[in-house]
């Protein structure tokens, strides 16, 4: 854990994701770069203070996991064998039948799925964590456990998740409100029209919380076309009324991927204009959010790995890089700009989704840094090389 790793003041000899052509060094105080600089040849940096050579490494900003689950996972435990139902309300059932069999949640659960992350370089996290009857807030207990043995070097905010409904469990809502209360930083929902059936009721609970604590409200939305545009259009007529501006992400999402291209662009321009973000996690089998189009419109989204390994799906690693790479080979993507842009919503442009500034390794910037054996960020991208360093708010946590 981060409260024993090194604690670097230079990292010397890389290249910058975003000039691969130059070597610089990056001097680190007190978790933030201080300085970025082309790299001395005097020797004598060499011995002072703790340094990490970065032998002319690529280095990125710290990968931003935008959608995780980490409270849910079966990693590092024997393997667990496919079963029920494939839909929705099947995969709920199936879980909550066998989450304590496997002890799930837990800080040690919880622990094994950071230490994943960590691996393969992600730094910022937005986690769902589930809250109903039988947990109560438990999940997000374990949760702030695990996360506490980083010592700050990993930044995550945590969303309380009714994953079994929020309007037909009675006694969610009020869970929902006592987790904010006690301080999470966002509240979730699921899927209004198809897992509770009432999406006004569903909507208008969610978001009035959100005005009444100031929290953030973040919803899976997995209903497709014109069923879940008319859920965003619920959404977004609330977040104008209650002056929820930039509060509200959409999770998924993937009506906005099936609507036509006249009626996706008003959406967009819609959700832009209240500062509604997205996450995906680049979905095989179903259309991926357009790239230019979300970017056109100004709508903010960032790419999560969902939940790896665990009782919905024995797939997963924890590389966000790996769903990044996901995404731009779905979505067709091929030329450099494009490549660019999605290492850059991948990392340090996505940073907001977990309570942080922007990060593109400048001074002032969190020293959340990446280093790996590639040419440039493009190349990074479409071979996913392994991380051969990983440094978490100036803590060298792989390396």
């Amino acid at each position: 854990m981060s409260s024993t790793a090194p604690v670097p003041d230079l990292v010397r000899n890389v290249r910058l994701w975003s000039h691969p052509a130059d070597a610089v060094d990056l001097r680190i105080e007190e978790g933030t770069i201080s300085s970025v600089t082309p790299t001395s040849d005097d020797t004598a940096v060499d011995t002072a203070g703790n340094i990490v050579n970065g032998r002319g490494l690529l280095a990125l900003p710290g990968l931003v996991n935008a959608h995780a689950h980490i409270d849910k996972s079966w990693w590092g435990l024997p393997w667990q064998s496919y079963g029920g139902e494939g839909t929705t309300e099947g995969r709920i059932r199936h879980e909550r039948a066998h989450r304590d069999e496997i002890g799930m949640p837990s800080a040690e659960i919880t622990g094994n799925v950071l230490e994943q992350f960590v691996t393969h370089g992600t730094t910022a996290i937005r986690t769902h964590v589930d809250v109903d009857l039988g947990l109560e807030l438990g999940g997000i207990e374990a949760v702030r456990e695990a996360v506490a043995g980083y010592d700050g070097a990993l930044a995550v905010e945590i969303v309380a998740f009714p994953q079994d409904g929020v309007l037909r469990r009675p006694g969610v809502l009020a869970l929902l409100d006592r987790a904010a209360r006690e301080g999470v930083e966002h509240i979730g929902g699921l899927d209004p029209a198809t897992i509770d059936r009432d999406p006004v009721g569903q909507i208008d609970a969610l978001l009035a919380l959100s005005a009444d604590h100031g929290v953030g409200v973040d919803i899976h939305l997995h209903d497709p076309a014109e069923l879940g545009a008319f859920q965003i259009e619920l959404i977004l007529e609330r977040v104008e009324r209650l002056g929820l501006h930039g509060r509200v992400n959409v999770a998924h999402g993937f009506a906005v991927a099936q609507l036509d291209g006249i009626r996706r662009r008003d959406l967009l321009a819609q959700m832009a204009a209240l500062g509604v973000t997205m996450t995906t996690v680049a979905p095989l089998r179903l259309p991926q959010l357009p790239l230019h189009e979300l970017d056109a419109a100004g709508v903010a989204f960032g790419f999560g790995t969902d939940g790896i390994r665990d009782l919905w799906s024995p797939y997963g690693t924890g590389d966000l890089l790996g769903i990044a790479w996901q995404y731009a080979r779905a979505s067709s993507i091929v030329r450099d700009d494009d490549l660019l842009r999605v290492v850059e919503i991948a990392t340090g442009a996505s940073a907001r989704f977990a309570g942080l500034a922007t990060n593109q390794l400048q001074a002032g910037d969190r020293a959340d840094i990446v280093l790996v054996d590639a040419e440039n960020a493009m190349d990074a991208l479409v071979r996913t090389p392994r991380r051969e360093v990983v440094i978490g708010r100036g803590r060298l946590l792989v390396g």
